[in-house]
């Protein structure tokens, strides 16, 4: 039974039905929808509302009366105030359900198909310590602990670690994060540690004032290493001194750089990068080449690089082998961003034509085809809708099959309208965002047939799956 929002603000042995992307738990209550933290499918809990509409409000948990089979404990100390890792309360099997069934009624609501011959999800190898790349910001505004007092001047506020969801100005610190292996927190904590007792100042937000801020590690399937410590505004012999003591305490890094970015954002895509020891790069492997050949990649401070190494190559096997190919097809990969794909899959075609709106990353897209002997791909950097018209294809010859792999936004519809146009023999659709791919797909689809469904889970802990969906022309 269920007390009034209205009146209390309280609702009794609610039972928790689903899971909601932001990583809060669904419950209903009458007509009235509840989005819970910290709450797993199948708990039954006593809700507290504290922030509420018309028809849905947003609560926590008072009272857990009966815990779910999915739930576990959190394995973070950060968990629920950090803002990543927030299925972290619910076993990785469950994880891998919720997954499923997302990329299931995304299909089936928005793109209207028939999904029934989708693959079960493939799990990561690694759910924990699998990321290659993170990055953190310094700030001189923490996020303070219930009972720390704002006002006591012995407080030390100065922070390492990452941004409080909704809070553009407050940073969690970080003693130990899950996400990426050593020495990434043996570096951030030696980092942090040394700043302070040198007494270099940290980034304020708000007043633009500030040394350090912001940390950028980077891992490699290799072994290499690379570290970006990004200034503000530091005095050269601030930088001299961190970057010095970085060097001597972890000679395993390989690429040791800096940036400095007095700019009101924390872009560096605009900013010059600084080497204080080694290349601005590192490597990356995959094998999967033409014969068993390994494909290598080099990542530079500003590259895209999927950021789980091992499900990266699963994704990109999949592409392969939904394409399906023969050795004699031209391929147009669409944002390509660094060429990865481009490159892993240009030895089992004719040719690869590789397209993206950055044009940093189609510099590396052509360095990775040097480095490994590649001459059969193109690449072209420029707004997707406005660089694929009909005199791109004219010129370069309609693609027996087309991969494409947008950001979260999807397909400008107008791209998805020249996929109509083109008319290719097949279609594989690599998405990071399955409602918006299902949007796609829901057009494509008055032309193609949906073979193939296959989700890769690439972000254990989170709500975020891959999925890659392979359509044939009728």
């Amino acid at each position: 039974m269920s007390r009034s929002a209205k009146k209390s603000k309280f609702f009794e042995n609610v039972t928790v039905i689903d899971i909601a992307e932001e990583g809060k738990g669904v419950g209903k209550a009458d007509d009235f929808v509840l989005f819970i933290e910290k709450a797993v499918p199948g708990d039954i809990a006593d809700i507290e509302v504290y922030k509420s509409k018309k028809n849905f409000g947003e609560g926590k948990i008072t009272r857990l009366i009966q815990p779910s089979e999915y739930r576990t404990e959190a394995f973070c100390e950060h968990f629920g105030v950090c803002g990543g890792c927030k299925w972290q309360h619910m076993t990785y099997d469950a994880q891998l359900k919720f997954k499923q069934k997302a990329v299931h009624d995304a299909l089936t609501r928005i793109a209207k198909i028939e999904v029934g011959h989708m693959d079960s999800i493939i799990p990561s190898p690694a759910d924990r310590y699998y990321r290659n790349k993170l990055e953190y910001t310094f700030s001189n505004k923490r996020w303070l602990y219930d009972g720390e007092n704002r006002d006591d001047e012995r407080l030390d506020m100065d922070a390492l670690g990452f941004h409080i969801p909704g809070r553009f100005d407050k940073i969690l610190n970080i003693n130990h994060c899950y996400l990426q292996a050593e020495p990434s927190n043996d570096l951030r904590n030696s980092i942090n540690q040394y700043a302070k007792e040198q007494g270099i100042s940290y980034y304020d937000v708000r007043q633009h004032t500030g040394a350090l801020r912001n940390l950028i590690i980077r891992t490699s399937s290799t072994g290499e290493i690379m570290v970006i410590v990004v200034f503000a505004h530091a005095d050269q012999e601030q930088v001299d001194s961190l970057m010095a003591y970085i060097d001597a305490a972890f000679p395993q890094i390989t690429s040791l750089l800096y940036i400095l970015n007095t700019k009101l954002n924390d872009t560096i895509f605009d900013q010059d990068v600084i080497s204080w020891k080694g290349p601005e790069y590192i490597h990356e492997e995959m094998p999967g080449g033409a014969n068993g050949t390994v494909v290598r990649f080099r990542v530079g401070p500003k590259s895209f690089y999927q950021t789980n190494s091992i499900q990266a190559l699963r994704l990109y096997q999949i592409t392969r082998d939904f394409a399906n190919f023969k050795g004699d097809e031209l391929v147009y990969d669409l944002y390509t961003g660094a060429g990865t794909i481009a490159n892993f899959i240009a030895g089992h075609v004719r040719e690869v034509v590789g397209v993206e709106y950055v044009p940093s990353a189609i510099e590396d897209a052509k360095v990775n085809s040097q480095i490994n002997n590649i001459t059969n791909t193109k690449f072209f950097a420029g707004d997707m809708k406005d660089v694929l018209v009909v005199d791109f294809v004219t010129e370069h010859g309609k693609p027996d099959v087309i991969i494409t792999d947008p950001p979260r936004a999807g397909m400008h519809a107008d791209v998805v309208a020249r996929l109509m146009e083109i008319e290719a023999d097949k279609i594989v659709y690599v998405s990071c965002n399955a409602a918006t791919q299902a949007r796609d797909l829901l057009v494509l689809k008055e032309k193609y047939d949906i073979v193939k469904i296959q989700p890769v889970d690439m972000f254990p802990h989170t709500q975020h799956v891959e999925n890659v969906v392979l359509l044939k022309l009728r």
